[in-house]
């Protein structure tokens, strides 16, 4: 699938600097924006709507991954597309029509991607596979940054990454969750095309270095 691409969570940045957080993911040669969008429902923890997303595409050309950790995303999926965004993935536990959303963002020209939560088994996305731009894994619990991995969460990559081979998919399979440099290389071993990583990235005093020390694993 190519090279890993590293995509920086601005959950994990300094809430007061944005747009600082940004510019550091661009300066480090990350290739994504995470964006986690939060609504103290689905999940419990609040983050941030459009207006950021939209005040952020201003000052940046990277790619921007929006992660909706709603409820009942079909509502808002409209205003993050004229936001900027460039995918989009929202929870299979939030969405009673999941296909029906995954075909809206893609006619909305953006990449459609579907997440799921520790406790969902890879298997329920069997038949959303062939739609699918995107699966994110979590590897946490939703909700706050900084957590560790949940090592049985992995096998979920493994075993999506060989139905992606089996079916002639090409679908890009992400991880978020406790990632850092030792959980990194597991996750790209059993499949991981896409990095999501909060608390290392912003940890690392050199962040270039640590982009490229990632993507050499």
């Amino acid at each position: 699938m190519g090279k890993t691409i590293i995509a920086p969570s601005v959950l994990s940045a300094d809430f007061a600097d944005f747009g600082g957080a940004v510019d550091q993911i661009g300066a480090s040669g990350a290739d994504w924006v995470h964006l986690d969008v939060m609504d103290g429902q689905f999940v419990p923890n609040l983050t941030f709507g459009p207006k950021l997303v939209k005040d952020l595409r201003r000052r940046s050309r990277a790619f921007f991954d929006v992660h909706l950790m709603v409820e009942t995303p079909e509502r808002i999926v409209p205003a993050f597309v004229d936001a900027g965004a460039d995918a989009i993935t929202f929870h299979l536990e939030a969405s009673a029509h999941p296909h029906r959303l995954l075909q809206e963002i893609k006619g909305l020209g953006k990449k459609a991607g579907i997440s799921i939560v520790p406790s969902t088994p890879a298997c329920m996305l069997s038949e959303l596979l062939p739609c699918v731009d995107l699966i994110l894994i979590m590897t946490v619990n939703p909700g706050f940054g900084g957590q560790k991995l949940i090592p049985e969460c992995i096998e979920k990559l493994r075993s999506l990454a060989e139905e992606r081979k089996k079916r002639g998919l090409d679908f890009l399979l992400s991880v978020d969750g406790g990632i850092n440099r030792e959980t990194a290389v597991s996750a790209v071993a059993s499949g991981a095309d896409v990095l999501v990583i909060g608390s290392a990235f912003f940890a690392a005093p050199d962040k270039k270095n640590f982009v490229d020390k990632l993507r050499s694993q």
